[in-house]
């Protein structure tokens, strides 16, 4: 998307903890952006991380880019990535406000494309993370979990006006946002985008997402890290919306599979003929869609797709077995939560952010 000549101010917020292998380029990516007014701001708990350094030289090689560090958090909640949040949000500046991971790779049009999703009854504009560069077996075993598998669940949900937020990214306007308690009121759940989601739905609002997700480069992946990550965010899901995830063992194929292997041994068919044609029945869809839209692909993915689906039953028991996991070093209990006070928003604000998202999309219009 083109630049517009003029555009309501964003303030966009990354979280940082440690190194990883790609956040040089993805946390460069911030300072590339096309937009005309926006500032960055980077939080970080502890002077001590190693990630300190990265995020300093950066600001000193981009004094074009108003761009800030604040360091220290602030416990509101169990959620670490939020408590790192909250000074960053309450320094910022604008009404248009963008909660970005680290780890997002930011297309230079990146805020364009979170303004141009937002609607009049949008409350919440999101992006699913798209694995990209996977460097071994298990990378690519990750994106059939994060592309061709949750992205499209998604993408379904918000067509049928459903949508769920997705805490990768995440734009907010302030008011909105204010109107259901603020940056603290996400700690009301023990994830940030769970607790939007309700934030935004108890408003009347609904959650959009962009049209192409954003990429997250994965690198080389562990069968444990991969593993582990995905029943922490099952258990995530059980806990904040136990109505949904009850159905959720049937989302995959392993069940239609196995009843037709069922079938087709009852009933004295060719078994190595049916399943085949099941096989491609099912994985066929998918893997165009990765092709389609250029998503990583080898001749391994479908394979990997069926691997996925078979774990999904195990990770799905898994789930209901426990309410403590560990992430990034901090271990998390999802009974314990915070009391969060309600806030109330600015009716004021809110015409001003929507007087601004219209010279937006006008001034976008008139530049394409």
């Amino acid at each position: 998307m083109p630049a517009p000549p003029r555009g309501p101010g964003v303030s966009l917020i990354r979280p940082v903890c440690g190194l990883e292998t790609f956040s040089q380029e993805t946390l460069a990516s911030s300072f590339r952006l096309t937009y005309p007014t926006y500032e960055l701001i980077f939080c970080v708990a502890r002077a001590g991380d190693p990630v300190v350094k990265l995020v300093e030289r950066l600001i000193a090689a981009h004094p074009h880019v108003p761009a800030r560090l604040v360091i220290g958090d602030e416990k509101v909640c169990e959620n670490p990535k939020l408590n790192n949040c909250v000074r960053g949000c309450d320094s910022a500046q604008f009404d248009w406000i963008i909660l970005a991971d680290s780890n997002v790779l930011m297309p230079q049009d990146y805020i364009q494309q979170l303004l141009a999703a937002w609607r009049q009854k949008s409350g919440l504009v999101c992006s699913m993370p798209l694995g990209s560069r996977p460097h071994n077996v298990w990378a690519e075993f990750e994106c059939a979990f994060l592309n061709t598998y949750e992205a499209r669940w998604q993408f379904t949900g918000e067509a049928l006006g459903a949508g769920f937020a997705q805490g990768k990214t995440m734009l907010w306007r302030r008011d909105i946002l204010e109107a259901g308690g603020g940056i603290r009121a996400l700690g009301r759940e023990i994830a940030e985008d769970a607790a939007g989601t309700k934030l935004v739905r108890a408003q009347g609002r609904k959650i959009h997402l962009v049209d192409a997700p954003f990429e997250q480069p994965l690198g080389l992946r562990s069968l444990r890290d991969v593993w582990n990550r995905q029943v922490r965010w099952a258990r995530m899901r059980r806990k904040t919306f136990p109505l949904y995830f009850l159905p959720e063992v049937f989302s995959g194929g392993a069940l239609p599979l196995a009843f037709g292997l069922l079938a087709a041994v009852l009933g004295d068919y060719n078994v190595p003929a049916v399943m085949a044609a099941l096989f491609l029945l099912w994985y066929g869809p998918e893997s165009l869609l990765a092709l389609h839209k250029h998503w990583p692909f080898t001749w391994r993915s479908p394979f990997l797709f069926l691997l996925r689906d078979f774990s999904l039953p195990a990770i799905y028991a898994l789930a209901w077995c426990g309410d403590r996991f560990v992430w990034h070093g901090n271990a998390m209990d999802m009974r314990a939560q915070h009391a969060v006070p309600n806030g109330s928003g600015l009716q004021e604000r809110a015409d001003c952010c929507q007087e601004n998202a219209a010279d937006f999309v006008e001034s976008t219009s008139h530049s394409s």
